[in-house]
């Protein structure tokens, strides 16, 4: 692994690839290419370190070290045999497999991946008489094996734990959303700090810090204990300070109102235990108030929200989605919102039709990710309404809801 000229891969959700270039692309990466669920790219160890701290949109980010064709089990076993593994892990370290595997000769990922633990291990008894032991748990290397019927590519994961993990969730309640999901919701949103940002249902408050740290321009994973990389031997300790550094003297203040409502004591506790250890408590503000019963009191208003369907919250009011398009029309003129939701029927009732519609996964769930655009005598309209002349084109591109179905998500997605 040449640390000047890395060949990296960045893992992220179905309908995010397109936000995921950009920001790859705006950090340094050279030769972006877009693939399903990834973008691959190349730079230098200092951009390795630069991403794994600064992407929003990236879940996982891995350095293919060595391709290989295996045909059989005692194939692959000897050719992982053979590979040098004291370059990327010492004796006295842990070790952890993440695998995925789609192949008609290799059924069973469990036991492919117990042969290659084998090999490393065997590699490092056989020729320095000790042995390696795994963790699964809080492994000092984290390898990734990923084998397409007979293409096996063996990683090295720089990460660790996924980056949607950021270590400021105290308490996420029921069913949080997932912060690169949330992440790469207000992104295609459109929010940029400028103007205000409410929340209407904001639950333990993901939406809320991810948009108060998009609008500061703060480094993701700022609150972040540690990466894989920094347990590697050619780990730069002085190099990734200077990242940081660099990185957090670009934050910028935000003049704007950050807003969550919730009627739920418990989520609001959740989300006030949140921002205090994000420490954007005082930039974000949480109120117990029944969206259904408020009216707009910040001009002017991004409005971006995951309703508590059935996932979260067992709703048994059939008239939920309508409630929500009714505070729309009535006390939300001149709003843009959005809202995610997999229940694709209940979003009719809504009586708005939306003017954009974008395809992501919620884990495993289907959903749609739904812009309306509210305006005085929307009603009159029949609930249609006309797209801004000034609506950002380069958006429109990264949404398609043509794209195929994607592969079921990664387990450590």
């Amino acid at each position: 692994m040449n640390p000047d000229e890395l060949q990296i891969q960045i893992k992220t959700f179905f309908g995010l690839e397109e936000l995921l270039a950009e920001e790859v692309k705006k950090l340094g990466g050279r030769n972006v290419e877009i693939k399903n669920r990834a973008v691959n790219c190349e730079g230098d160890l200092g951009f390795l370190y630069k991403i794994n701290y600064s992407l929003r949109t990236a879940l996982k980010i891995i350095v293919p070290l060595f391709e290989f064709k295996a045909y059989n089990e005692q194939n692959f076993y000897d050719k992982l045999y053979r590979f040098s593994w004291d370059k990327y892990l010492k004796p006295g370290q842990t070790f952890a497999i993440d695998s995925t595997v789609y192949s008609d000769t290799f059924t069973h990922s469990q036991f492919i991946t117990l042969k290659m633990k084998d090999a490393i291990v065997d590699f490092f008894r056989d020729n320095f008489k000790v042995r390696p032991s795994v963790d699964a748990k809080n492994p000092d290397i984290k390898f990734n094996l990923h084998i397409d019927r007979e293409l096996v590519t063996i990683s090295l994961d720089s990460s660790g734990d996924a980056l949607f993990k950021r270590g400021y969730r105290q308490d996420g309640g029921q069913a949080p959303l997932n912060e690169v999901l949330a992440a790469g919701m207000l992104q295609i949103a459109g929010w940029d700090g400028k103007g205000n940002f409410l929340d209407p249902m904001c639950g333990s408050g993901t939406l809320l810090i991810e948009a108060a740290m998009l609008a500061m321009n703060m480094p993701a994973q700022l609150y972040r204990k540690g990466f894989a990389f920094q347990n590697w031997p050619n780990y730069d300790h002085e190099l990734f300070q200077s990242i940081k550094e660099h990185r957090l003297n670009r934050m910028t203040p935000f003049e704007g109102k950050i807003v969550g409502y919730d009627i739920d004591p418990q989520m609001l506790e959740a989300a006030e235990m949140n921002l205090a250890a994000a420490e954007l408590q005082d930039v974000i503000e949480v109120r117990n108030q029944d969206f259904f019963e408020s009216k707009k009191d910040l001009f002017p208003l991004l409005m971006v929200f995951n309703p508590p369907y059935d996932e979260r919250i067992e709703i048994t009011d059939s008239d939920f989605y309508k409630k929500i398009g009714d505070t729309f029309k009535t006390f939300y003129p001149h709003t843009l919102g959005w809202l995610i939701s997999s229940d694709l029927e209940a979003v009719k009732k809504i009586g708005l039709r939306p003017s954009r519609k974008v395809k992501l996964f919620n884990g495993k769930l289907e959903t749609r990710f739904l812009q309306y655009e509210m305006y005085e005598g929307t009603k009159k309209r029949g609930g249609q309404s006309k797209k801004d002349d000034d609506s950002d084109d380069s958006v429109d591109k990264i949404i398609d809801d043509s794209t195929e179905n994607p592969q079921a998500l990664d387990s450590d997605s």
